[in-house]
Protein backbone atom coordinates (compact mmCIF):
# COMPACT_ATOMS: atom_id res chain seq x y z
CA UNK A 1 0.00 0.00 0.00
CA UNK A 2 1.36 3.43 -1.01
CA UNK A 3 0.68 5.11 2.32
CA UNK A 4 2.86 2.47 4.00
CA UNK A 5 5.72 3.35 1.63
CA UNK A 6 5.27 7.01 2.54
CA UNK A 7 5.25 6.31 6.27
CA UNK A 8 8.38 4.21 5.83
CA UNK A 9 9.95 7.13 3.93
CA UNK A 10 9.18 9.50 6.84
CA UNK A 11 10.70 7.08 9.39
CA UNK A 12 14.12 8.40 8.35
CA UNK A 13 13.19 11.67 10.09
CA UNK A 14 10.94 10.21 12.83
CA UNK A 15 7.95 11.87 11.14
CA UNK A 16 5.84 8.80 10.28
CA UNK A 17 3.42 9.57 13.11
CA UNK A 18 2.82 13.04 11.61
CA UNK A 19 1.08 11.50 8.59
CA UNK A 20 -2.61 12.29 9.05
CA UNK A 21 -5.28 9.85 7.87
CA UNK A 22 -8.85 11.05 7.50
CA UNK A 23 -12.27 9.46 7.39
CA UNK A 24 -13.20 11.86 4.59
CA UNK A 25 -11.57 11.98 1.16
CA UNK A 26 -8.70 14.37 0.55
CA UNK A 27 -8.26 13.27 -3.08
CA UNK A 28 -8.80 16.71 -4.65
CA UNK A 29 -7.41 20.07 -3.62
CA UNK A 30 -10.85 21.23 -2.47
CA UNK A 31 -11.67 18.04 -0.58
CA UNK A 32 -8.27 18.13 1.14
CA UNK A 33 -8.68 21.80 2.08
CA UNK A 34 -12.14 21.17 3.51
CA UNK A 35 -11.03 18.04 5.38
CA UNK A 36 -7.93 19.70 6.85
CA UNK A 37 -9.55 23.09 7.42
CA UNK A 38 -7.24 25.29 5.34
CA UNK A 39 -7.56 27.36 2.18
CA UNK A 40 -7.15 25.34 -1.04
CA UNK A 41 -3.94 27.17 -1.96
CA UNK A 42 -2.13 25.55 0.99
CA UNK A 43 -2.66 22.06 -0.43
CA UNK A 44 0.61 21.02 -2.11
CA UNK A 45 -0.51 19.11 -5.17
CA UNK A 46 1.91 16.83 -7.00
CA UNK A 47 1.61 16.92 -10.78
CA UNK A 48 3.16 14.21 -12.96
CA UNK A 49 4.57 14.96 -16.41
CA UNK A 50 6.28 13.05 -19.18
CA UNK A 51 10.01 13.58 -18.95
CA UNK A 52 12.86 12.31 -21.04
CA UNK A 53 13.48 8.61 -21.59
CA UNK A 54 10.20 7.46 -20.00
CA UNK A 55 11.09 9.05 -16.64
CA UNK A 56 8.41 11.24 -15.08
CA UNK A 57 8.97 14.75 -13.77
CA UNK A 58 7.04 15.66 -10.62
CA UNK A 59 6.13 19.26 -9.89
CA UNK A 60 4.70 20.10 -6.47
CA UNK A 61 2.65 23.30 -6.62
CA UNK A 62 0.18 25.28 -4.55
CA UNK A 63 -3.43 24.18 -4.78
CA UNK A 64 -4.51 27.35 -6.60
CA UNK A 65 -1.70 27.27 -9.19
CA UNK A 66 -1.99 26.02 -12.76
CA UNK A 67 0.83 24.97 -15.07
CA UNK A 68 1.95 27.70 -17.45
CA UNK A 69 2.98 25.89 -20.65
CA UNK A 70 5.57 28.44 -21.85
CA UNK A 71 7.19 28.58 -18.40
CA UNK A 72 7.25 24.76 -18.24
CA UNK A 73 8.90 24.58 -21.67
CA UNK A 74 11.50 27.18 -20.63
CA UNK A 75 12.29 25.32 -17.39
CA UNK A 76 12.43 21.77 -18.72
CA UNK A 77 12.86 22.04 -22.49
CA UNK A 78 9.73 19.91 -22.91
CA UNK A 79 6.06 20.43 -23.59
CA UNK A 80 3.96 19.95 -20.42
CA UNK A 81 2.30 16.57 -21.00
CA UNK A 82 0.57 15.05 -18.01
CA UNK A 83 0.79 11.31 -17.41
CA UNK A 84 -2.29 9.11 -17.59
CA UNK A 85 -3.59 7.69 -14.28
CA UNK A 86 -2.02 4.30 -15.10
CA UNK A 87 1.33 5.91 -15.92
CA UNK A 88 1.20 7.93 -12.68
CA UNK A 89 0.65 4.76 -10.67
CA UNK A 90 3.43 2.93 -12.52
CA UNK A 91 5.95 5.78 -12.17
CA UNK A 92 5.20 6.93 -8.60
CA UNK A 93 3.56 3.93 -6.95
CA UNK A 94 0.71 6.25 -5.92
CA UNK A 95 -2.79 6.43 -7.41
CA UNK A 96 -4.37 9.72 -8.46
CA UNK A 97 -5.70 11.47 -5.36
CA UNK A 98 -2.75 10.39 -3.21
CA UNK A 99 0.19 11.28 -5.43
CA UNK A 100 3.08 12.80 -3.52
CA UNK A 101 6.87 13.09 -3.84
CA UNK A 102 7.52 10.64 -0.96
CA UNK A 103 7.94 6.86 -0.92
CA UNK A 104 8.16 6.72 -4.69
CA UNK A 105 8.29 3.45 -6.61
CA UNK A 106 11.00 4.90 -8.89
CA UNK A 107 13.67 7.54 -8.50
CA UNK A 108 12.09 10.58 -10.14
CA UNK A 109 13.07 14.21 -10.52
CA UNK A 110 11.01 16.33 -8.13
CA UNK A 111 10.72 20.10 -8.42
CA UNK A 112 8.89 22.56 -6.17
CA UNK A 113 7.04 25.50 -7.67
CA UNK A 114 7.58 28.94 -6.16
CA UNK A 115 3.80 29.24 -5.67
CA UNK A 116 4.32 27.31 -2.39
CA UNK A 117 6.82 29.78 -0.92
CA UNK A 118 4.16 32.25 0.25
CA UNK A 119 3.05 29.83 2.99
CA UNK A 120 4.71 28.92 6.26
CA UNK A 121 3.39 25.36 5.95
CA UNK A 122 1.69 23.33 3.22
CA UNK A 123 -0.12 19.99 3.08
CA UNK A 124 0.97 17.40 0.52
CA UNK A 125 -0.81 14.05 0.20
CA UNK A 126 0.82 10.93 1.62
CA UNK A 127 0.11 8.15 -0.85
CA UNK A 128 -3.64 7.69 -0.33
CA UNK A 129 -6.83 9.61 -1.12
CA UNK A 130 -7.36 10.35 2.57
CA UNK A 131 -3.97 11.39 3.92
CA UNK A 132 -1.69 14.42 4.28
CA UNK A 133 1.18 15.83 6.30
CA UNK A 134 1.88 19.41 7.34
CA UNK A 135 5.36 20.53 6.27
CA UNK A 136 7.34 23.74 5.97
CA UNK A 137 8.67 24.45 2.48
CA UNK A 138 12.17 23.61 3.73
CA UNK A 139 10.93 20.24 5.03
CA UNK A 140 9.08 19.58 1.77
CA UNK A 141 12.30 20.29 -0.13
CA UNK A 142 14.35 18.02 2.13
CA UNK A 143 11.91 15.11 2.42
CA UNK A 144 11.12 15.06 -1.31
CA UNK A 145 14.80 15.26 -2.33
CA UNK A 146 13.71 18.03 -4.68
CA UNK A 147 16.15 19.07 -7.39
CA UNK A 148 15.18 22.68 -6.77
CA UNK A 149 12.63 25.43 -7.06
CA UNK A 150 11.01 26.31 -10.39
CA UNK A 151 8.57 28.95 -11.59
CA UNK A 152 6.25 27.01 -13.90
CA UNK A 153 2.78 27.99 -12.68
CA UNK A 154 0.29 30.80 -13.15
CA UNK A 155 -2.99 31.94 -11.63
CA UNK A 156 -1.79 32.13 -8.03
CA UNK A 157 -0.12 35.53 -8.02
Amino acid sequence: MAIDAVKSHFRHWNREDDVMEFDASSATVYQAAETIGVIPARIAKTLSFRGREEKAILVVAAGDARIDNPKFRDAFGLKARMLSPDEVLEQTGHAIGGVCPFGLANELDVFLDVSLKRFETVYPACGSANSAIELTCEELHQYSSAKGWVDVCKGWE
